[in-house]
């Protein structure tokens, strides 16, 4: 008999929650999480956001997990149906379910059963992760902060773990820097080099000096920050005429200690003497929470309590919505289940891994 935890996890596969449509989703967590949980909807332009809340008691600690039912397009080549749940040998096929709705069907489920709870205990959903992520979590929490109810910790449950679930939680992220560079040279007949300025030439003997190129040292848990070249293209795809520039684009993912000013900087010393324009974006800023936090030990403690396994503190991987708790002060964790199919053909997850996701946030509740 499948147990009442995957019939959710099935459930919530079950909608095609494709960027930014909920797919009906939210309608069901509704009525799923019932009367006893205060709802605001928060919507933002085509993004749908629920909040739900719910005060036990007079304690001022407010826990708030977090996470997203968007999923991204599901691509070709499944050997099952991509929102109609496979269940095979321990595993559970469909889009979302490693990234993220095996996440949300556990802290949903661990929250709708808790009884005794000192303090607040808040959910925040998005249908906007996977997208340009502008309307929102980030929304919620300006929204959340306008009216002074801001958690102290959240739990943010996407997949981290490498090789056995459990073994990791990420305490911060690092940053994305993307620079998109154009070299101007002078165009000309390829028979005539010595007439023009080919800016291919110009670049070649700069390419080992910035291709995976360090930009700092790293430290105890951030990774070097690394150049890394994405695109480069000149030229009008023919031989006898010399490009009259040539464009680069690439993305740093930095850690706190290289900013986009630094990387600015290198950029400059490296093309000094070169006629050139650069622009730059950060999408999005590192962080880390304090290894210390109370957040972090609980999260280790019960992950050490239901499987027996001591867990690495990691900031590796892309974004998450983990980087906009913690540029409003919130000590944020992210924690999931293995993360080895996301985005994938034929995405899945055990059963074991969500069930013990489950009584993992079961034990943080009651232990908080």
């Amino acid at each position: 008999m499948t147990s009442n935890d995957i019939k959710l996890f099935k459930k919530l596969l079950s909608y095609r929650s494709i960027t930014p449509d909920d797919g009906g989703a939210f309608d069901f967590i509704d009525d799923y999480m019932g009367n006893e949980w205060q709802i605001k909807k928060l919507d933002f332009e085509k993004v749908k956001n629920r909040v739900y809340t719910k005060k036990f008691d007079n304690n001022k600690r407010h826990l708030c997990f977090a996470g997203h039912i968007d999923v991204v397009p599901p691509g070709e080549g499944w050997h099952t149906q991509p929102f109609e749940p496979v269940e095979k040998d321990g595993k559970i096929y469909a889009r979302g379910s490693q990234d993220m709705k095996s996440g949300v069907a556990s802290f949903l489920y661990a929250c709708k059963n808790i009884q005794n709870f000192k303090g607040t205990i808040s959910i925040i959903l998005t249908s906007d992760e996977e997208g340009d992520a502008v309307d929102g979590t980030v929304k919620v929490l300006e929204y959340l902060k306008e009216q002074n109810s801001l958690p102290d910790f959240a739990i943010v449950a996407e997949p981290t773990c490498e090789k056995v679930f459990g073994d990791t939680i990420k305490i911060g992220r690092r940053g994305s820097i993307n620079g998109y560079l154009e070299l101007f040279g002078v165009q000309g007949h390829a028979a005539y080099p010595q007439k023009a300025i080919n800016p291919i030439d110009l670049i070649a003997p700069i390419l080992p000096q910035i291709s995976s190129k360090d930009l700092d040292s790293g430290d105890e848990f951030f990774a070097p920050s690394k150049l890394v070249l994405t695109d480069i293209r000149a030229g009008m795809q023919v031989t006898n005429v010399t490009p009259n520039s040539l464009k680069l684009i690439f993305n740093v993912r930095n850690s706190t200690k290289t900013t986009q000013k630094e990387v600015s900087t290198f950029i400059e010393k490296t093309f000094a003497g070169l006629k050139y324009n650069l622009t730059m974006t950060q999408g999005s800023y590192p962080f880390i929470t304090n290894k210390k936090s109370k957040i972090i030990k609980k999260v280790q403690n019960s992950i050490k309590k239901v499987l027996n396994i001591d867990t690495d503190l990691s900031t590796a991987g892309g974004t998450s919505d983990a980087r906009f708790f913690a540029s409003f002060g919130v000590e944020v964790v992210e924690f999931g289940v293995i993360n080895d199919k996301i985005h994938a053909i034929d995405e899945n997850t055990t059963i074991y891994e969500v069930k013990n996701l489950t009584k993992i946030f079961q034990d943080i509740l009651d232990s908080f």
